[in-house]
């Protein structure tokens, strides 16, 4: 994401430099190769224009006024480099002292000067350490083939041979890490494309040190490409990190990194023995070092298998069949424990949600009531707590250790009385004894629940837990009424974890059933807990957010289809955590239901986007600017006087606001959303439907909502499965006839644009139009339309 919005035929002309020193540059190659200009002037000259352009975008950033995402020291410190870059090359054919000297110099400056300015820049990756590691094993392999096409290529006169290797090795790791850049994870983002074009530039400052400049030693000009177009990229990459308002999707592109290095390696082999060289001891031994990375990097993969298996069948939905991989063991009391970091903070995911975390007796009789059978506690005295963990640890001391807990909670039987609730209870685990085999424990827990033992391998325990769905579905009998209840069942294995582990795991999973709905078997899983430890940080850090300034909005313009107009803007909450980072609405409305914050979110969004569009109408004139709003908020009673007082304070005229509500959630309660949306138009303001499904259900219910705008999604404006037309259609159709005007979000391809506008749609708003962004981004962008006027 490297621009804060697109400039579609504007790009070219903003692109202007760039493109023309590029030209520039190639020229200038082209007239070095020929011998028509020496090679030390060509590379003088090409490094000289691309560190003055490269400077002055990166001086401007840093300089540009307003709030900005990027530090401006990031800016400054990077400006300083390409500035050192340029003079590396540039000094060479002026200095009498020699490239072999300056350019290690200036390289080591620039070295230093760019990676404090990259580990100040948004947006750069925090990895764990063991995805870290995995990512180096992965990347070793590649690096050191592309170490060994280096070491081919290089020239071999006027150097020694530990010089030669040194820099091949350095292009090798340089090379590797910058299309790790390109290529990686978040190779979408302004922070990785910043980061290659710096490890570029250091690229092609290396090959300055290595191979001759003199007229004659004409590779030089292989240096020249990636420390120009390194500069270039490391200021656009900078202005893309000021610009990021999403986060990169977390998704790698595994053909590069695979296919590029060894395309170079096999092109280096090639011309070395096309121009008649034997292989030497150091190429052979480049070869076989090259070798055990490859073997490691594919033990890890093997053992990520597992892992991914037990992921995908967590995320499968219950009664599907499950192909079971075991995970690592956790360890046993006494042995190895997870970092007491991850410990600290799984533990306080576990507390915040009724879990204890240590299981141990001061905490209260956590096991008790129902069990039928007996059993004695290491201590000698009875226990249905200690009859669970006795179980739990003699299936964990076999050699391999195989078996699952099953933690069981019946909901709906709050409001029966505790006679009713143990009669239920009492019922449910005789039903329960019906479907386990005669070796199973069942033991009681407090609440409304109860505990299951086997010692059944974890695919038959998956097995076994939609049978107890099964038998405890059917109504409950009481006293001349008949209940109904829903059921929740945790999983979690016995593989060497020890008994406190595994009821910790089951009782997360059991949440975690809850969450998703009842009626359904979880399965633990690390990456269950990692979500609940996520979870619980939101939990923590959103209260008071909006008191700390830690709130913003980003702006997305809606675009006239037919002139390319803008005619508007989205508001967009963005929570700027300087513990978290960036948070979407995506994952933070949630938390904030949850916590009942979603109306002092909502009216702060509401009260700073209409201030922002009071700023903007100084010099943009009849622009909307577009709010969400939950159907909890809008249902309100005051809502709409509220909003008029908001709208009076900062003299906005109310057509230029428009409200928008999700259309899915209406149905809940569509009398009053009807009442309300009434309410604001007649104040004036602008209503508008999100979301919207072209169902028979959805389209009966848009004639009674009064809109003015109906948002719809890509997936009605492309091409269906089976064949048929579009379903914009049907849907512009039925707006005509109400006087609706429809507006394509999530637009992010040309053909996604053109279908939106053959088919109809008089707006559209996604990535392919434009990019949300900051307010003074985006009101820069509306000066480059000054008719725009809607």
């Amino acid at each position: 994401m490297l621009l804060a919005y697109p400039f579609r035929v504007l790009v070219l002309r903003r692109a202007a430099p760039e493109a023309a020193t590029s030209v520039a540059v190639a020229l200038l190659l082209l007239a070095g190769a020929a011998d028509l200009v020496p090679t030390s002037v060509v590379i003088a000259l090409a490094a000289g224009a691309g560190a003055t352009l490269a400077g002055l975008r990166l001086s401007r950033l840093a300089t540009r006024r307003g709030t900005e995402p990027i530090p401006r020291a990031a800016g400054v410190l990077l400006d300083a480099a390409v500035v050192v870059a340029g003079l590396t090359a540039v000094v060479l054919p002026l200095a009498d002292i020699g490239h072999t000297v300056a350019v290690p110099i200036g390289s080591l400056v620039v070295a230093v000067l760019s990676a404090t300015a990259l580990y100040r820049l948004p947006g750069r990756s925090r990895l764990a350490a063991s995805v870290r590691l995995r990512w180096l094993v992965e990347s070793t392999g590649p690096a050191v083939g592309l170490a060994l096409a280096g070491w081919l290529l290089l020239p071999r006169d006027g150097q020694p041979g530990p010089v030669r290797l040194v820099c091949a090795l350095t292009l090798g790791g340089l090379g590797m890490a910058a299309l790790n850049a390109f290529a990686g994870p978040r190779r979408r983002s302004g922070a990785a494309l910043c980061r290659g074009g710096v490890l570029l530039t250091l690229g092609g400052l290396v090959l300055l040190a290595m191979v001759p400049s003199a007229p004659a030693g004409r590779v030089a000009l292989l240096a020249v490409p990636p420390l120009v177009f390194g500069m270039l990229l490391v200021a656009v990459g900078a202005a893309g990190a000021a610009d990021d308002a999403e986060p990169a999707e977390p998704v790698a592109a595994a053909w590069p990194r695979a296919v590029l290095p060894a395309a170079v390696l096999l092109l280096a082999s090639g011309l070395h023995l096309g121009a008649g060289r034997a292989p030497d001891r150091t190429s052979v031994l480049l070869a076989l070092a090259a070798v055990p990375p490859l073997v490691l990097r594919e033990l890890l993969r093997a053992t990520d298998a597992p892992t991914s298996g037990r992921r995908a069948a967590h995320r499968r939905p219950a009664g599907r069949s499950l192909r079971h991989r075991r995970a690592a063991p956790a360890p046993w009391p006494g042995t190895r424990e997870p970092p007491p970091e991850r410990d600290r903070r799984a533990a306080e995911a576990a507390t915040a949600m009724g879990v204890d975390s240590t299981w141990s007796p001061d905490h209260g009789p956590v096991w008790s009531g129902l069990n039928r059978r007996p059993a004695t506690a290491a201590s000698g005295t009875p226990g249905d707590r200690a009859a669970l963990l006795d179980a739990l640890a003699a299936i964990g001391d076999v050699p391999v250790p195989t078996g699952a807990l099953l933690l069981v909670d019946l909901h709906g039987t709050e409001g029966i009385g505790p006679t009713a609730r143990e009669d239920v209870l009492a019922e449910a685990v005789h039903r329960a004894r019906a479907v386990i085999a005669a070796d199973d424990l069942v033991t009681g827990c407090t609440g409304t629940g109860f505990a299951v033992v086997t010692a059944a391998g974890p695919v038959l325990a998956y097995a076994l837990g939609t049978r107890l769905l099964s038998a405890l579905g059917p109504p409950y009998r009481l006293a001349g009424a008949t209940l109904r209840v829903q059921t929740s069942i945790g999983l979690a294995e016995v593989s060497g974890a020890g008994p406190a582990d595994v009821l910790r795991q089951a009782e997360l999973a059991r949440r975690r059933a809850v969450q998703l709905g009842r009626d359904r078997v979880e399965w633990y899983d690390a990456f269950l807990e990692e979500q609940l430890v996520r979870r619980l940080d939101l939990e923590r850090e959103l209260p008071g957010a909006v008191a700390r300034g830690e709130l913003d909005l980003v702006y997305q313009p809606v675009v006239d289809l037919a002139d390319g107009q803008p005619v508007g803007a989205e508001a967009l909450l963005r929570w700027r955590s300087p513990v978290l980072g960036t948070v979407l609405p995506t994952e933070l409305l949630p938390v904030a239901e949850d916590l009942d914050l979603v109306g002092e979110l909502e009216w702060w969004v509401l009260d700073r986007a209409c201030r922002q569009l009071s700023d903007w109408s100084v010099g943009v004139r009849e622009l909307w600017m577009a709010v969400n709003v939950t159907t909890r908020e809008l249902t309100t009673p005051d809502f709409v006087q509220r909003l008029a007082a908001v709208l009076a304070a900062y003299g906005v005229p109310p057509e230029r606001l428009v409200v928008e509500v999700s259309e899915p959630r209406v149905a809940g309660d569509l009398p009053t959303v009807v009442a309300r949306l009434a309410g604001l138009r007649s104040l004036g303001v602008r209503t508008a439907l999100d979301d919207f499904r072209a169902e028979h259900a959805s389209l009966a219910q848009l004639r009674r909502l009064p809109i003015d705008l109906l948002k719809v999604g890509p997936e009605l404006v492309g091409a269906r499965p089976d064949g048929q037309p579009p379903l914009i259609d049907v849907v512009v159709n039925v707006g005509e006839r109400l006087g609706v005007e429809i507006v394509a979000e999530e637009l992010e391809s040309s053909t996604q644009v053109e279908g939106a506008r053959r088919g109809g749609c008089r707006y559209g708003q996604g990535f392919a139009l434009a990019r949300p962004a900051t307010a003074e981004r985006v009101e820069a962008y509306f000066e480059e339309f000054p008719s725009a006027s809607r």
